[in-house]
């Protein structure tokens, strides 16, 4: 009994179409793995043996990207671990063109949790990925672990980066003191001027109180984490010579430091003359 001539016809197309399915799943594989000859392998150091993996056909080793560097693109660099790969816009992309040129990645490695950390070592970290790194190289240096204490920034009392200055000047002339001061979280700065009562017990009179001459003002800066005071006298005047104090103080302490203004009257020293700063010691 003869089959229909339809069968035939059937099982071509039935035997096409698993050709073509095999053909779909080996493009999907990608290209096949060579032998692997451990031996041929590029010699490769990493920021740390955390970041250090197998290619994509487990042969040689190769590095994973920290955080801030590229990933993704032709060669498919990796982020290492807590971290994923963010594209880049197009205009930083161009922006980046000339200077990398050799580069094929095609986006950055960003940290999975976002913000500030403090670590055990009371140094703050701009994420826990960079507190991760610091501490995988000091533990392979010899040193001790670091783990992350808190998130934010870590506390840090004030500290007097520079103090005011001693300073010299005539009646009339316009000077000031200023104070740099660091500490986390930002402090607050205010200024004393250090007097005597007629029983010669010493007092603190908090500026500018009820002086016209004088203002007192108080900026961030100039780094991340200092505040600037300043107390402004203007113009000076016999009574304001004397020790001023620049005190500052948050949640963790507080410090102070200070500074002393000698004033000459000028009817009595016209030849004299200091110019209206700091400088002057």
């Amino acid at each position: 009994m003869r089959s229909p001539r339809w069968i035939p016809l059937l099982l071509g197309l039935w035997l096409s179409l698993l050709a073509w399915q095999g053909e779909e799943v080996a493009a999907s594989a990608g290209p096949a793995c060579p032998p692997c000859h451990p031996e041929r392998c590029p010699l490769v150091r990493c920021l740390a043996p955390e970041l250090s993996a197998r290619d994509e056909c487990g042969c040689c080793a190769r590095c994973l990207s920290a955080e801030g560097e590229r990933c993704g693109g032709a060669r498919g660099a990796r982020c290492g671990p807590g971290m994923v790969c963010v594209s880049q816009r197009q205009e930083e992309e161009r922006e980046h063109q000339d200077q990398e040129e050799d580069e094929e990645g095609t986006g950055r490695c960003v940290c999975k949790e976002d913000g500030a950390v403090c670590g055990s070592d009371g140094r703050s970290y701009g994420s826990v990925c960079a507190l991760h790194l610091h501490s995988w190289r000091a533990l392979h240096g010899g040193r001790e672990r670091v783990r992350k204490a808190h998130d934010g920034e870590c506390k840090l009392a004030p500290a007097i980066i520079v103090p005011p200055k001693r300073i010299h000047n005539v009646t009339g002339a316009q000077v000031y003191l200023s104070c740099e001061v660091k500490a986390v979280p930002t402090p607050i700065i205010t200024w004393k001027k250090v007097t005597e009562s007629p029983k010669g017990v010493q007092l603190l009179e908090e500026l500018p109180g009820d002086r016209v001459n004088m203002a007192v003002q108080v900026r961030g800066g100039p780094s991340k984490h200092e505040s600037t005071g300043w107390v402004l006298i203007n113009p000076l005047t016999k009574e304001d010579e004397g020790v001023y104090q620049c005190h500052a103080a948050n949640m963790v302490g507080e410090t102070q430091a200070e500074g002393n203004i000698k004033v000459l009257e000028q009817n009595k020293h016209k030849k004299a003359y200091f110019p209206a700063s700091e400088d002057m010691k």
